[in-house]
């Protein structure tokens, strides 16, 4: 998802990142690594807890305010370009797919188009991890047919509520938009032919988790095909330490031979990942695709 700011700069950028965390937020330490105001936001004995927790909300309040169209009663814009001016998340790269309406592509943060490698079959049952808007559903839902279904998952109630509007204006029968966390899926095992997302597996604390979660609910020989931000192996620190990079994408982004490690782990197999264009200096987007072992 695209990188959203606050004028105002509500969300305190001194807050320790999760990686800081694992490293020097023990109780011993955390007058080396965290400041007084980071101590309220993932410092200290319950750190990991903490900071999944808080992520969860600084993400959660800045894809609220890309669907409402104001943060904490500021204006918001959403930075969707590079330091060049090139257009590196967002509608421009769907060029004129006409799959959804305009006001489901207008909010679209993603850095990629899954549903543009997914190679979708008519009848498949799709989830779209952290659906947003509802563009990349209402795609595939266009491509699996009546007799398919695809199913959004996203834990921001305004974004929920302007995905089931598009829906509703696209005349989709064949969806479904649910709230939830990714790192906690409400379905059940083995009931997805197909997984995409767009730019939000970074934006979780934990992604071994999340690509767990995608695997188990993958049927056998299932795929899972999404867009996402890999780290290049020297992102350098200072923006892993920032919050507002992380909502952006990239502070919170894994390094391919990471993301190979948790897909892995996961249990998926035939695991490819292509960089598509550069998001950042240290950073680009990729395709991932992998598979359930049938």
């Amino acid at each position: 998802m695209a990188e959203l700011t606050d004028p105002v700069g509500s969300v305190p950028s001194s807050c320790c990142s999760p990686q800081a965390q694992e490293t020097c937020c023990a109780p011993s330490a955390n007058a080396d690594c965290c400041t007084a105001e980071a101590a309220t936001c993932g410092c200290g004995a319950e750190a990991p807890v903490r900071a999944e927790q808080d992520i969860r909300e600084v993400v959660r309040g800045k894809y609220a305010a890309a669907a409402s169209g104001t943060s904490w009663g500021h204006t918001t814009t959403t930075r969707n370009t590079d330091a060049s001016g090139t257009e590196v998340f967002g509608r421009a790269l769907y060029g004129d797919d006409g799959g959804a309406p305009e006001a489901a592509f207008a909010a679209s943060l993603g850095c990629g188009v899954p549903t543009a490698v997914a190679d979708l079959q008519e009848g498949e049952t799709v989830l779209d991890l952290g659906s947003g808007a509802g563009a990349d559903v209402l795609i595939s839902a266009r491509r699996v047919g009546p007799s398919g279904k695809v199913i959004g998952i996203d834990m921001t109630d305004e974004m929920l509520d302007l995905a089931r509007a598009n829906a509703d204006q696209a005349g989709a029968g064949n969806v479904e938009f649910i709230r939830g966390y990714l790192e906690e899926l409400p379905l059940p095992d083995a009931t997805i032919d197909v997984v995409i997302s767009n730019c939000v597996i970074n934006l979780a604390a934990d992604k071994t988790v999340v690509l767990g979660e995608a695997a188990r609910v993958l049927r056998p020989g299932g795929r899972l095909a999404i867009s996402d931000v890999i780290a290049d192996p020297d992102l350098d620190a200072a923006t892993r330490a920032d919050v507002a990079a992380w909502t952006g994408c990239i502070a919170g982004a894994l390094t391919e031979e990471q993301f190979r490690a948790a897909l892995a782990a996961a249990g998926l197999a035939d695991v490819e990942i292509q960089e598509t264009h550069r998001v950042h200096e240290h950073a680009g987007a990729a395709i991932i695709r992998a598979r359930r072992p049938a």
